[in-house]
């Protein structure tokens, strides 16, 4: 049972009766009204505001390095599709790359995306097309070497046509992925959101041969009615 900031239990109807209701406004469309609604009672969006967090996306990258345990002090890690920094706030302290965490190797985290990032310290940030001939040289360059994590929660702008929308981001995907074999160092691990609708065999196929353990897991933080995903693949072979 809930409780109010009093301490007092909330029934459950009462706990209904907290639900935000957005009201239609002249000129705003439906599907406008039913996401910020939404927005306003996702919990993790809450948790984003309170804890600081650039948004709810954080908590996904969070739990799967939870379970997983890649993002560990002293590893390289690029972030591809950065915007808006979610995932590289959850990276800093994690892999140390302020080395603030005495006694623990210092990582170092790159986060490239097309577009401007407002700054997150610990990381270093660059307007880069990762799909741009030599943009893998460039990123190892400024890793000074090759990459311990390739992660990636990038998806193609929305075109309201669902199969051409997973269409669209296990394109995507691919080719982070082709990007990560070039930047990967052996053993490394390659992190990317997918969408569930029938053409992600074949990156599982490609993943399979590449990385002697590939997963793919929807985290709490994925909101349910959402056909997102991730694959998390360990053990690049090299």
């Amino acid at each position: 049972m809930a409780k109010s900031p009093t301490g007092k239990n909330i029934s459950g109807r009462g706990q209904r009766d907290l639900r935000v209701k957005v009201k239609s406004a002249r000129g705003r469309k439906l599907s406008s009204t039913l996401w910020l609604e939404r927005q306003l009672n996702d919990p993790y969006v809450k948790r984003a505001t309170t804890e600081g967090y650039r948004g709810r996306a954080a908590f996904k990258i969070m739990e799967l390095d939870d379970k997983y345990r890649f993002l560990v002090p002293g590893a390289r890690v690029v972030d591809l599709g950065c915007a808006p920094g979610g995932w590289l706030q959850v990276a800093v302290p994690r892999i140390n790359s302020l080395g603030e965490r005495k006694g623990k190797a210092v990582g170092r985290l790159i986060g490239v995306d097309l577009q401007q990032v407002e700054p997150v310290p610990g990381a270093e940030i660059h307007v880069l097309d990762f799909m741009a001939d030599g943009a893998d040289d460039l990123v190892k360059n400024w890793l000074g070497g090759k990459a311990d994590v390739v992660m990636s929660d990038m998806a193609a702008k929305a075109s309201g046509h669902k199969q051409t929308d997973h269409m669209r981001i296990m394109a995507l995907c691919e080719t982070a992925a082709y990007f990560a074999f070039d930047v990967l160092e052996e053993g490394g691990t390659f992190i990317a959101k997918v969408l569930a609708g029938g053409a992600e065999g074949d990156l599982q196929k490609l993943l399979k041969m590449k990385f002697t353990k590939v997963a793919n897991v929807k985290p709490p933080a994925s909101r349910s009615d959402s056909s997102e995903k991730f694959v998390v693949a360990t053990g690049f072979r090299g």
